[in-house]
């Protein structure tokens, strides 16, 4: 093969070839009556109607007619603007899709289950990331930037049975740790099942509820994006936080995001709620000054009632109970200001109050330590899935003794024997 040309790491048994010789950009315009599809990286390249009743999300559809969109039939693959992270996706539906993907009609040499590994495995991102130097948010891989990729191409035959043991072994991996993620749920729920009683018991002595605009504010001010004053502060959106436990897992800065236009800015020990999908429960604790993205609202309470305390009762049930229900008053659940501050909050004694905090932080410690170790499993699994499918994809082991040796079994038991340890 010429020099110049990017190759994976194939087996010497697996025949090669260039991407342009396994797919051509199919340039059909929209036929009549074609569905609009939505390119996810998470399901693949289905109709909006079905993509939304999977996750639960709201897709825009195209107002002004599909006359320019690109027809997909079944099995094509796309490249989607966020190729360059995910890989190529594969359609599970014919229909039709904007112009600003780019449609690829395999040829007869693609076995289609087997490709749809291939395209979004590691080791093919990663080479397919050396040819797009440069690519940012808002652009589009090119056909030009796969099309010299030299890619494995055993018969069909074999293409079907690699793809046959991966969706087997995929499978049964994917199950463990879905068992694994909502272990993790049970945890927390086991762990903050006396949430509840320490926020809203029966009414103690000297204790009271007060409208939340009497005791709580929410910070006002956008960061001026031409200010360097907020240059490697922290950034905090609702996906940087674990549901229902208050913990914050991951954190960003301005640059990394991209962007500080229409974030609001914070101080440290500032307590932040997402009021996007309220029955998430999603509030934290700032561990320093930052900013937040404009789903969230900054919260600080009066010297009445202290902030850990108030984040006890915004993960409370009590309270996500209602602000699920008030949230399906709109068509984006979200809770607004002026509902926010009709809630009633609970206001006992300092003294109390600190009581609870050390409880809820003593167990919310007991309950961290165990999700860590199984996070990191989930991790090791994770990682493991994704070498073995490019074992296979590649030709690196042979799939039809491979699962039949048990060593797939082996390695996810010692997987978990070292979460145990």
């Amino acid at each position: 093969m010429n020099s110049a040309f990017i190759s994976l790491p194939i087996s010497g048994t697996f025949s090669q070839k260039r991407s342009r010789f396994l797919f051509r950009v199919r340039g059909e315009k929209a036929h009549e009556g074609d569905q609009q599809l939505a390119a996810t990286q998470s399901h693949g390249v289905l109709s909006q109607k079905r993509y939304m009743e999977i996750t639960g999300n709201k897709v825009v559809a195209a107002l002004a007619g599909i006359e320019n969109f690109n027809h997909v039939e079944k099995d094509d693959f796309v490249i989607s603007l966020r190729t360059f992270e995910g890989g190529l996706e594969r359609a599970k539906e014919s229909g039709c899709i904007s112009p600003a993907y780019t449609v690829l009609e395999p040829s007869k040499e693609v076995d289609p289950g087997y490709f749809q590994y291939l395209l979004k495995s590691k080791v093919f991102i990663s080479h397919l990331q050396t040819t797009v130097t440069g690519i940012r948010d808002g652009k589009s891989v090119k056909f030009e930037n796969l099309a010299n990729i030299i890619l494995p191409s055993p018969d069909l035959e074999t293409q079907r049975q690699i793809a046959g043991f991966l969706d087997r072994e995929t499978a049964r991996i994917d199950l463990l740790i879905e068992k694994k993620r909502r272990l993790v749920v049970l945890l927390g729920e086991k762990y903050f099942a006396n949430l509840e009683c320490m926020t809203f018991p029966q009414d103690l002595p000297g204790d009271e509820l007060v409208p939340f605009r009497w005791i709580c504010r929410i910070a006002e001010g956008q960061v001026d994006p031409t200010s360097d004053t907020w240059r490697g502060r922290i950034l905090i959106a609702p996906n940087h936080i674990e549901s229902k436990t208050g913990r914050l897992l991951a954190m960003e800065t301005a640059e990394e995001q991209g962007a500080i236009s229409g974030k609001y800015a914070f101080g440290k020990g500032t307590v932040l709620y997402s009021k996007i999908r309220p029955a998430l429960a999603k509030a934290c604790i700032s561990p320093s000054a930052g900013m937040c993205s404009a789903d969230m609202y900054p919260i600080i309470p009066d010297k009445r009632l202290r902030p850990e305390y108030l984040l006890m009762q915004l993960l409370s049930s009590r309270f996500t109970d209602w602000a699920t229900l008030e949230s399906m008053r709109v068509a984006m659940p979200k809770i607004n200001r002026e509902t926010l501050g009709g809630f009633r909050l609970r206001v006992p004694p300092l003294g109390l109050q600190d009581d609870y905090v050390r409880t809820f932080a003593a167990k919310r410690s007991r309950f961290e330590s165990v999700a860590d170790k199984i996070r990191s499993s989930i991790e090791r699994i994770m990682e493991y899935r994704s070498a073995l499918i490019t074992a296979a994809v590649t030709g690196q082991i042979d799939v039809q003794t491979y699962g039949k040796s048990g060593t797939v079994d082996r390695r996810l038991d010692a997987i978990q024997e070292e979460m145990e340890a």
